[in-house]
């Protein structure tokens, strides 16, 4: 797959949140989950940027945010208590996917766990999403587990 070399990813900042915030809604599948931008995303932030196991990453194409992901470093028991990373809300911008630059996105970060030590990637996603599943299948990632979710509220 080709690498664009103009894609550079780093941790957002706070001035970022609201574009994070514009790429998770243009989804018909979540989208309605964010809500307007406040207090709480503030607050989640800053409890994302304050916790060195999680890390809120932006992609940048020509100094504009195209992209962004989650990506959370779990200690565990198992596996020989193995340390795990957890990639979630993965989005690339609608009118820039199919140019490489989601796949890109993943395999940085996938470098990026295997740099702080992680035997495993693991990542969830929607029932729903057929493209994105066949788009981290393409990546080698495989589909060997049932997830399940409660929602607390």
């Amino acid at each position: 797959m080709p690498v664009n070399p103009y894609l550079t990813f780093r941790a957002a900042t706070i001035e970022d949140v609201p574009m994070v915030l514009a790429l998770l809604s243009d989804d018909a599948v979540s989208g309605a989950h964010q809500g307007e931008y406040g207090e709480a995303h503030r607050a989640a932030f800053e409890a994302i940027e304050a916790d060195p196991g999680n890390e809120l990453i932006v992609a940048e194409l020509d100094g504009e945010v195209v992209g962004t992901m989650q990506l959370t470093y779990i200690p565990g028991i198992s596996r020989g208590g193995a340390l795990r990373m957890q990639i979630e809300a993965v989005r690339i911008a609608a009118e820039l996917r199919g140019r490489g630059l989601g796949g890109q996105m993943l395999r940085w970060a996938v470098e990026r766990g295997r740099t702080r030590g992680c035997a495993l990637v693991q990542l969830t996603t929607n029932k729903a999403r057929k493209d994105a599943h066949r788009f981290y299948d393409s990546l080698g990632f495989v589909a060997s587990h049932e997830g399940y979710k409660l929602a607390l509220d």
